[in-house]
């Protein structure tokens, strides 16, 4: 194979497979992008080449574990940011395996890298006092502190992603008679999740104070723009800092937008809406992602031991009291 393979690969794995065969998301496209322009920095150092002069050989199982040892000692990688990392290299060997068959051994061998086993920390949500706080934390006297209490009330309801806030379109909002929002979610995947009658009222109210086309953002910024990542990240710490006076339990804590994602999910939890129900308001792939939730809510897990028997009593033997049944039993 030529010096030339690589580049090319590279430019069809995101043209014609990211984009045109999966219709990748640019998040998605954005992270693999990244992954590659650090793997190809890591392999011109340590080859002494330029990036264009790599082979497709060159990226071997050896090189791929060396890298990935490298984002982790010397870029302080998580093992979950390494694991991402090998999932996008995944996804370009399952590419070369397909339009390179001569390279089939080599993909095979770094297909074959496993995952790195990690600690999943307990999942960070707000409770319902805590929600209450920080929807009262914004000054509802200014445009601002009522367009952030709207903002807040939707997300702690919803269960919203971030990017899912900020995309939000006056014509993905379907108020009156059965009210919901529409959000094109993880996987290109777009789901409607419906509104309780105040969060609604709350954002009828808004919508009519801030008027404009349907094509604008429900929640905008100063300059009427859809608001940043960041700029959403400094709002909620923002009135967390507020609510925290009054609410003790929130000081020292790191909440972020995605905390309110998991303080709707375990408000459903906890009042009894089944797991399968949940992924769905969540846009969960399956429920295995939502059963995090299970783990954190401590309330279920107490209700869990109350059923259990008491230590030390001794638990009671099953006894038939009708003498077909016994009969049964004993076959």
């Amino acid at each position: 194979m030529s010096a030339a393979n690589l580049p090319a690969l590279l430019q069809r794995f995101f043209t014609e497979r990211l984009q045109g065969q999966l219709g990748a998301s640019p998040h998605t496209v954005a992270s693999y992008r990244d992954t590659f322009r650090l793997l190809l920095l890591f392999g011109s150092a340590r080859l002494a080449r330029e990036p264009s002069q790599l082979r497709v050989e060159d990226l071997d199982e050896a090189l791929i574990n060396a890298f990935l040892e490298h984002l982790e000692r010397e870029r302080s990688s998580s093992p979950k940011t390494r694991n991402i990392r090998l999932a996008a290299v995944r996804a370009f060997f399952r590419f070369v395996a397909y339009t390179e068959p001569a390279c089939s051994l080599q993909c095979q061998q770094v297909l074959a890298i496993p995952n790195k086993r990690h600690e999943r920390s307990t999942v960070e949500f707000l409770s319902e006092e805590e929600t209450a706080a920080l929807l009262a934390a914004p000054d509802t006297t200014t445009w601002i502190g009522r367009r952030d209490r709207t903002l807040l009330e939707v997300a702690v309801q919803t269960g919203l992603r971030n990017s899912e806030i900020r995309s939000l379109r006056r014509r993905d909002v379907q108020l009156g008679a059965g009210a919901y929002v529409r959000c094109l979610g993880k996987g290109r995947k777009a789901r409607c999740t419906p509104l309780r009658r105040d969060v609604a009222a709350a954002l009828m109210s808004w919508l009519r104070e801030h008027s404009g086309e349907p094509e604008d953002p429900v929640f905008p910024g100063s300059r009427g723009g859809p608001l940043s990542a960041d700029a959403l990240q400094a709002l909620v710490h923002r009135h967390i800092a507020t609510a925290s006076v009054n609410c003790p339990a929130l000081v020292g804590r790191s909440i972020s937008p995605h905390t309110l994602r998991h303080a709707a999910a375990m408000n459903l939890l906890q009042h009894g809406v089944d797991l399968t129900v949940i992924a769905l308001w969540l846009g969960h792939e399956s429920t295995e992602t939502t059963q995090i939730y299970l783990h954190a809510d401590m309330r279920l897990k107490e209700r869990a031991l109350g059923h259990a028997v008491p230590s030390g009593t001794r638990p009671r033997r099953f006894r038939p009291s009708d003498s077909l049944l016994a009969f049964l039993k004993s076959l």
